[in-house]
């Protein structure tokens, strides 16, 4: 038995191995801060929606950063069936990764399973990542231009705004905040007309966003038993395996994290002791980061449904494959 909501649009239910009878597929994004049981969820709602998982995480895209990105790759193994999952493990650790390259990374991947006919769902917590497709950012790899900035020095900054409201529609407003952002936006209009194959283009898409919340001290308790488990796993023998890979240190701390604190670790800058205490310190805080980015991303126009995370992943995927979403 299947279950249709939004006119059609959106096909719920026990639908697996079946091909979805529609065209349309709203994105099912899954977000929160680190430690909340994201990836379990996802998992969960992409078996009983015959979907698949693309990742919103800047650092596992990396192959062999591991246990030190949380990429829980067990989670994706459940019910006897694998759920397919994209944009991880793409590049190596020594290449760089950009939001311009998510994006376009995205919209393939996206592409690719609408027209398998498959659910796509979106999870993760590196904001500035869902932020982009969520809120629809243009972006390009645009290179600084000094001739052209050069060119708009005369212009005041509401001629700036005039100037690139004629581009098209201003879809990310602070752009307009300081005459920097002026510029740059402009530079990336610019190159953008010019070379409109380096500009990074998202498909219409029709949202569902659920967040998972718990209380902080919930969180910093997660944390804490995550951190160690990950550590006795063998957290360190992978950045000393990265290390011996011929990854520079320097390039290894710039992942931040436990990255940066195991690398000082590693490398004698501190105790075990003070790794483990630094480290925890510096994860809570991203936590709490992460949560300021996505209240932001509210107030700026993204409807989120939060979900208690304490609750049973079953009860959770129940809410969200059933469609159940209020604005």
């Amino acid at each position: 038995m299947s279950n249709t909501v939004d006119s059609g649009q959106w096909v719920v239910g026990s639908t697996r191995g079946q091909q979805l009878p529609t065209t349309h597929y709203p994105l099912i994004t899954i977000l929160g801060p680190t430690a909340t049981g994201k990836t379990a969820l996802a998992a969960e709602v992409a078996y009983r929606l015959n979907g698949e998982i693309i990742s919103a995480d800047s650092r596992q895209v990396f192959r062999g950063m591991d246990l030190g990105t949380g990429k829980d790759l067990a989670d994706y193994d459940l019910h006897g069936v694998h759920v397919p999952h994209h944009l991880i493990d793409i590049c190596d650790p020594r290449e760089e990764y950009s939001a311009y390259r998510f994006v376009n990374d995205f919209r393939r991947a996206y592409e690719d399973i609408t027209a398998r006919h498959r659910q796509p769902i979106l999870c993760g917590g590196t904001g500035l990542y869902l932020d982009a497709i969520l809120r629809e950012y243009h972006l390009s790899d645009a290179p600084v231009n000094p001739a052209y900035r050069a060119s708009l020095e005369s212009y005041s900054d509401e001629e700036l705004t005039e100037r690139l409201a004629s581009y098209g529609p201003l879809h990310n407003h602070t752009d307009t905040e300081t005459r920097e952002r002026l510029l740059r936006a402009l530079e990336i209009a610019e190159y953008a007309r010019l070379h409109p194959d380096r500009y990074a283009r998202l498909p219409e898409m029709e949202h569902r966003v659920f967040g998972m919340a718990l209380e902080r001290q919930q969180v910093i308790d997660r944390i804490g038993r995550r951190l160690r488990r990950r550590l006795d796993e063998g957290m360190t023998a992978e950045v000393q395996r990265l290390l011996d890979e011929g990854i520079p240190a320097e390039r290894l701390m710039r992942f931040g994290l436990e990255y940066r604190h195991v690398t000082r670790y590693l490398l004698g800058q501190c105790t075990e002791e003070e790794m483990f205490r630094d480290l925890f310190t510096d994860i809570r805080r991203f936590a709490k980061r992460q949560m300021t980015w996505f209240r932001r991303m509210e107030r700026n126009g993204v409807a989120i449904r939060w979900l208690d995370a304490s609750r049973p992943v079953s009860e959770l995927a129940d809410e969200v494959a059933n469609g159940s979403y209020h604005q």
